[in-house]
């Protein structure tokens, strides 16, 4: 490609393998694929791209401001970028898994992305259960707003459009919380959406699996949702055994320890430590901690 080539500004709004769906500044969509072998695109960058017949050619992702992983038992994988904020759907049934959600926050803070916890069917009994799950969250900071998205709509996107509002907002919940009714509740055109992109990325039913970024203001396109299927797991790999502690609010505050290389287990004088004993930070939490240290370590 000759340097003097002016190359167009695009937003990753979808991929499939080798296949994305980068929109112009205008709002045009059209599929892209990366030049050379590597493809390293996610939604949510921002590329540099020029046509190719009726296609276009990514030549240069710009920088990124943050960066999510999701891993599985093999790999771990890049899958969204340049997010405002992270809002993590649970609800009040099914009972939510703790440690899927303390991952996803250890994610976001790893990666710099502020996060709100959204607890849903806040119209069931069920409610003060899992109310009573998310004190400790609460407590360190994070927002908890409780809705309930089916049983009372408007309230709910009342509730949520403001903290929306001009931003990218990344959401994730495990199935039967309530993510889709909250998508389809704030984007009305989504599954049509999905389907062209379907058709754009030749991947059919392949594409629930794909993340998606949509736009919940087309005529200013500046508040967007992105939806990844399922509750990732949360790649966290990347992460030094030693920030581990630094990452979780709660234990971060305690940790005035005796030792400055201290992993919160074992050591004498330890803060977080003599903070679980107090009741201070959740035995709940303080397990989490244990689980995801040990899984670095073993993997270092």
């Amino acid at each position: 490609m000759s340097k003097n080539v002016a190359l167009d500004l695009g937003l990753v709004v979808a991929g499939h393998g080798r296949h994305y769906i980068v929109e112009t500044p205008e709002g045009e969509r059209l599929t892209c694929h990366p030049r050379g072998k590597k493809s390293d695109c996610v939604v949510g960058d921002r590329v540099r791209w020029q046509a190719s017949g009726d296609e276009g050619v990514i030549e240069h992702v710009e920088p990124r401001r943050n960066l999510l992983f999701r891993q599985d038992e093999w790999k771990t994988k890049s899958f969204a970028a340049n997010l405002d904020q992270l809002l993590v759907l649970v609800a009040a049934q099914p009972v939510f898994s703790e440690s899927q959600l303390a991952r996803a926050l250890v994610a976001a803070e790893s990666a710099g992305i502020p996060a709100r916890i959204v607890l849903n069917k806040a119209d069931l009994p069920s409610i003060a259960a899992a109310r009573e799950r998310l004190t400790p969250y609460t407590a360190f900071g994070v927002d908890v707003i409780e809705l309930a998205l089916k049983a009372q709509p408007e309230q709910a996107r009342n509730v949520l459009m403001p903290l929306l509002q001009g931003r990218a907002t990344f959401v994730l919940g495990p199935s039967g919380t309530g993510k889709s009714t909250l998508i389809n509740l704030l984007a009305p055109d989504a599954k049509a959406q999905i389907g062209e992109i379907s058709q754009a990325l030749n991947s059919g039913r392949h594409t629930t699996t794909t993340t998606q970024w949509y736009w919940l203001d087309n005529a200013e396109r500046s508040t967007a949702l992105i939806d990844s299927p399922g509750f990732q797991e949360f790649g966290l790999r990347q992460i030094d055994a030693q920030q581990l502690a630094k990452l979780m609010p709660d234990l971060r505050q305690h940790a005035d320890c005796k030792f400055y290389n201290c992993t919160h287990q074992h050591e004498p004088g330890c803060g977080v430590r003599a903070a679980v004993e107090r009741g201070e930070i959740s035995e709940s939490r303080y397990r989490i901690y244990g689980e995801i240290l040990s899984e670095l370590v073993s993997r270092r």
